[in-house]
């Protein structure tokens, strides 16, 4: 099995309801389910009216096209249909599968973007960057399994 070493950010943005997750380290087939998980769950927690996704900062994309395909094909992850969603990804492998996840999965997911900057996703939302020091702001790095831990005592 491999060691997943994927982190990630989470702000939210109350005035806004808009949830940021900014991944990082390595992204696999194993950990995607997983982040795909916790992003639905976290997005649903806080009532978010718009969640992004941020692969930018992803340093190793380690994901195949099968796991896209199996991951577009589960149920869609949020309980609100109308929450808009945006993936920023910037690398055109990673870009790639994510224009093939939401192709796969576009009559689940009508309301899914993919974008390859922070700006576009803010620019499609019609808004400015609620944080616009957010590239240099690591407070709130938590890991994969410190995040599954705080989701499940949240619903416990």
């Amino acid at each position: 099995m491999t060691l997943v070493t994927t982190d990630f950010r989470v702000k939210f943005d109350q005035m806004g309801k808009i949830s940021l997750m900014r991944v990082e380290g390595q992204l696999t087939d194993e950990s995607l389910p997983e982040l795909y998980e916790v992003s639905r769950r976290y997005s649903d927690a806080i009532d978010a009216r718009v969640s992004i996704v941020d692969l930018s900062s992803v340093s190793e994309f380690d994901v195949s096209s099968q796991s896209i395909w199996k991951l577009a094909r589960q149920k869609p992850g949020s309980v609100d249909p109308t929450r808009g969603c945006f993936i920023v990804a910037p690398e055109g492998y990673a870009f790639g599968l994510c224009r093939m996840f939401q192709i796969l999965g576009e009559a689940a997911r009508p309301r899914l973007q993919i974008v390859r900057t922070m700006g576009e996703a803010f620019a499609e939302i019609g808004i400015r960057s609620p944080w616009p020091n957010s590239e240099r702001d690591k407070s709130g790095t938590i890991t994969l399994q410190q995040a599954r831990a705080a989701l499940q005592t949240a619903i416990l």
